[in-house]
């Protein structure tokens, strides 16, 4: 009785330290703790900035932009003193504009940044690719080669009916110079 409530009590005991100690599983992948910042994709705000960045660089930016300043000047012009937004001559508009160049510049960069490294792992691209080709053609021109100094050791079409006419020529003039009879079916060698 007193060794069962021991091992009860070892069993208890080692109960409590597998929930105390989590063991961690290495084959699995870790759950995701929750932050307190929230995530972003950096690769989001790079196209996002160079949507931007296309976009300030289109005529139609700066037809909107020029409506926008033609129709802010004539307002605080000609508008009765209590609806101009820009009681001061025109300092809210050189801010605003100001906002938008130092906007402006750092997203244009960015961009700018992007397209290089694109360009450059193009580049890179082209360059491996340009390596494989060159490769490529060096091994075709080094079989090119072999074949051509194996087709010097072949027999040409025109060698071989040379040949064939030397020898009917020879045979010929051997038949002219013993005309025997027929030598068909003859068992005995010739000695």
């Amino acid at each position: 009785m007193a060794a069962e409530r021991t091992q009860d009590r070892e069993r208890e005991r080692e109960r409590d330290r597998e929930r105390a100690v989590p063991r961690i599983r290495l084959d699995l992948p870790r759950e995701r703790r929750a932050r307190l910042l929230p995530e972003y994709d950096p690769e989001a705000f790079g196209r996002m900035s160079e949507r931007i960045a296309r976009f300030l660089g289109t005529g139609r930016f700066l037809v909107w932009m020029t409506l926008t300043i033609v129709v802010w000047v004539l307002w605080n012009i000609f508008a009765p003193g209590p609806l101009k937004f820009d009681e001061y001559p025109f300092i809210f508009l050189t801010l605003a504009l100001s906002l938008q160049a130092s906007y402006a510049a750092p997203l244009i960069l960015l961009a700018q940044n992007r397209q290089d490294d694109r360009d450059r792992v193009n580049l890179e691209q082209d360059r491996k690719q340009n390596e494989r080709s060159i490769a490529d053609t060096e091994y075709l021109t080094r079989e090119i080669a072999a074949l051509r100094m194996g087709l010097g050791e072949v027999a040409t079409r025109d060698w071989i009916r040379s040949e064939l006419q030397d020898l009917l020529k020879e045979m010929e003039e051997r038949r002219d110079l013993f005309p025997s009879g027929d030598t068909r079916g003859r068992d005995v060698p010739d000695r």
